[in-house]
């Protein structure tokens, strides 16, 4: 293009312009391109440093820094997010915990409730009961079974007040107030046991405790604890504080095999009830608060076996009663004082048993009687009160052993007898050994557990029987002489003999009875029959009554001629029963030890039996009795003045017709064969009584009879039962009777 010159009018023109998208525009634009600076050439431009020294350095460590505080920040917020993620699993993985709980505890909970709902209903029925105890007719504690510990259970009431505050200081603080269950004293018991350094509190409360020895327990479990948390509320809401304290107080165990109060007032301290008093109820603040200091441990804190940790134990139990103001500062000096007396602890036992023969029968009555085991007994919590007149049996026993020391020449070492109230039916006294130590014998009572053969003995039930059939009496007349029976299916003809072997011809019944002649025995067997006399004697023996449960067996032996002479064996005791039916008119009285049982709160539980049943008739009886009693007719045999005539002179005097005193009284002897038992049998207008005397091994004595051998022991103890009565005769003949040649026969 040619430029324009000056001067030029023409219009200027310009370059024409290319399209942006054309070839050419492209080219043209790449013209325009600056070209690139020259190395080394300096261009025209300011050399002013744009940043001061150091900027870059300074810039470089700020982007780092920034930057780890960028990691920082996402760092933590990263952690932050996983944080409350992870409190908010944990929160609800606490919230299902704690729901799981709260479930299962209440699924326990009610299934704890149900199964022990009905033990709590009857927690004082389930309570440990009392031992058993037996007490002779003068109530007075003769024997006790201490098999499982020892226990008398007495009213809140009649335990001290000081032992109620002492348990409460030591175990339970709050026990009053909580609702069995107390948190706050698990807690101040746990400090407690730290500042002391041992254990001066318990944990658990009186409730708890009651429910571990009571129905869930003693384990050491959590599990049982478990129960005994949510039992414990449940009983205080069944029960007062009072009944739960009783329940306490009359359980608990005090070491050394006694459980409750008042056997720990007497094993400790040697308090005894009195009139007014409970031995529990005499226990001082010292007494209490060593009793108080031994359920936690009581292995290790008895004072008889650890004094030293009894002391300790017990100081620290006076110290809880005056802080929590049970007692004042004085209270506690003195208390401390009384435990450091030297006899502050009496260790007392057991009281010794007494008439262990007659206990031991009043254990086999009872089991009968109440139909249980004997291993159910020693915590029975029965009380049983029997006719025991301990000063009788006492009497009976020493007088048993003196004769038979005295007729040792004779072969005689033992003897037993039985005394009762033919009125009645209860038994005053048994002697069933005269050495109820002796080693190889001692045990074995023979008045109520050996059967030996009566002899003559026996022969007054087949007298009755024909007395009361009418068809023989006392002034009937029998011949005593030789005499064959004949026996049956080819066996040798049976000759009796009279003990003298000699024979009085004819004379009445009442002569043949009394001097205990064996030929008109038989004669009068033969007569009345030998099933009808022995349906008698069992009817007065009291054995052969299904109900009867005294004797396992009848009699040892088979019914046969030889009956009237004593060949079956029988019981003392039950010989006895026999004797008193005959003197009490023909009624029998069910012979009985046991008076009365009762539970440990006086509740009656079982009265025996006592009443009469009539197995002979009055006439019978009465007949019976007259001719026991007659001991002019006595004289061919035995003299005026034997055994079983109850003067009170010496026999030299009676010989000399000084008797004394005369008690009327009917008896009867008895000889086995080979003089193997001696028996005498007899009764007064109040009392029967039975002896029996002989060896353990059946072997015979040498030339004694029954008014020798057990003759003076019946005589000795009659007179000891009479000495303070007055004399009573005899009834007289009842109207069925009447008096026919000098005697006495049915009224026709």
């Amino acid at each position: 293009m040619v430029p324009q010159t000056e001067g030029t009018s023409s219009p200027q023109r310009q370059p024409m312009k290319l399209p942006a998208y054309s070839q050419a525009a492209v080219a043209q634009r790449l013209g325009e391109a600056p070209e690139p600076p020259t190395p080394g050439v300096m261009y025209e431009a300011s050399h002013k440093r744009v940043h001061e020294a150091g900027w870059h350095t300074k810039r470089y460590f700020k982007r780092k820094s920034l930057h780890g505080t960028n990691t920082q920040v996402e760092a933590r917020a990263r952690n932050t997010t996983r944080t409350m993620l992870s409190v908010i699993v944990s929160g609800l993985s606490v919230l299902l915990l704690v729901v799981i709980i709260f479930v299962s505890y209440a699924s326990f909970s009610n299934a704890v409730d149900k199964q022990y709902h009905g033990s709590i209903l009857t927690l004082q029925d389930m309570l440990p009961k009392d031992n058993l105890k037996v007490y002779d007719a003068q109530n007075n504690l003769i024997f006790q079974r201490a098999d499982d510990g020892v226990q008398t259970t007495q009213p809140l009431n009649k335990i001290s007040k000081n032992l109620v505050n002492a348990e409460v200081a030591i175990e339970d603080q709050n026990f009053w107030k909580n609702s069995g269950f107390d948190i706050t004293g698990i807690v101040r018991a746990a400090i407690a046991d730290l500042t002391a350094h041992g254990v001066v509190a318990g944990g658990s409360t009186i409730t708890q405790q009651l429910v571990k020895n009571t129905i869930v327990g003693n384990k050491d479990t959590a599990l049982r604890k478990l129960q005994e948390v949510i039992l414990a509320p449940e009983v205080t809401r069944h029960y007062t504080k009072e009944q739960i304290m009783g329940m306490y107080l009359n359980t608990i165990y005090y070491g050394n095999m006694v459980y409750g109060a008042e056997a720990a007032a007497t094993r400790y301290f040697g308090l005894q009830d009195t009139p007014t008093q409970t031995a529990a109820q005499q226990l001082d603040i010292a007494q209490s608060a060593t009793l108080a200091g031994i359920p936690s441990n009581p292995e290790l804190r008895n004072p008889i076996a650890y004094p030293r940790n009894s002391y300790s134990r017990t100081l620290q139990v006076l110290q809880q009663m005056y802080v929590q103001g049970y007692i004042t500062g004085q209270q506690k000096a003195d208390a401390i004082k009384e435990l450091q007396k030297p006899d502050f602890i009496k260790r007392t036992g057991l009281p010794p048993e007494q008439a262990s023969t007659y206990v031991n029968y009043v254990l086999s009555e009872l089991t009968n009687d109440l139909h249980v085991k004997p291993a159910d007994l020693p915590r029975s919590g029965l009380v049983v009160k029997t006719a025991l007149d301990l000063k009788l049996q006492n009497f009976a026993q020493a007088n048993a052993k003196l004769h038979v020391q005295q007729m040792t020449a004779h072969h005689i070492t033992n003897a037993a007898v039985v005394v009762m109230d033919q009125h009645t039916g209860a038994v005053s006294a048994i002697v069933g050994n005269i050495d109820p130590n002796d080693p190889k014998y001692g045990s074995f009572n023979v008045a109520t557990q050996g059967y030996r053969q009566p002899g003559s003995s026996f022969k007054p039930y087949v007298y009755a029987t024909a007395f009361e059939q009418g068809t023989a009496s006392p002034g009937s007349k029998v011949l005593d002489a030789p005499l064959t029976v004949p026996m049956c299916c080819g066996l040798p003809p049976y000759q009796p003999h009279n003990y003298s072997m000699t024979y009085g011809g004819w004379m009445p019944y009442r002569i043949a009875l009394d001097n205990s002649l064996n030929i008109p025995a038989i004669k009068i067997e033969q007569t009345a029959g030998i099933d009808a006399s022995l349906k008698t004697a069992e009817n007065m023996m009291n054995i052969s009554d299904g109900s009867q449960s005294k004797a396992a067996n009848v009699f040892f032996g088979t019914p046969n001629i030889t009956m009237v002479l004593g060949a079956l064996s029988v019981r003392l005791i039950d010989n006895t029963q026999g004797y008193a039916t005959f003197a009490n008119g023909g009624v029998r009285v069910p012979y009985h030890a046991i008076t009365e049982v009762t539970d440990q709160n006086g509740k009656a539980v079982f009265k025996p039996d006592t009443t009469g049943k009539r197995v002979l008739s009055p006439a019978a009886a009465f007949m019976m009795t007259n001719v026991l009693s007659d001991n002019p007719s006595r004289n061919i045999e035995f003299g005026p003045c034997s055994s079983l005539y109850l003067y009170t002179s010496s026999t030299s005097q009676c010989y000399s017709g000084n008797p004394g005193k005369v008690i009327p009284a009917a008896a009867k002897t008895g000889t086995s064969n080979s003089f193997v038992d001696n028996w005498t049998m007899g009764y007064t207008a109040h009392y029967t009584v039975g002896v029996w005397a002989g060896n353990n091994d059946n072997s015979q004595m040498i030339n004694v009879t029954g008014v020798d051998g057990a003759g003076p022991i019946w005589h000795d103890v009659q007179l000891y039962l009479n000495q303070n009565k007055p004399i009573v005769k005899f009834p007289g003949p009842p109207s069925t009777v009447v008096k026919q040649n000098g005697d006495w026969v049915l009224k026709q």
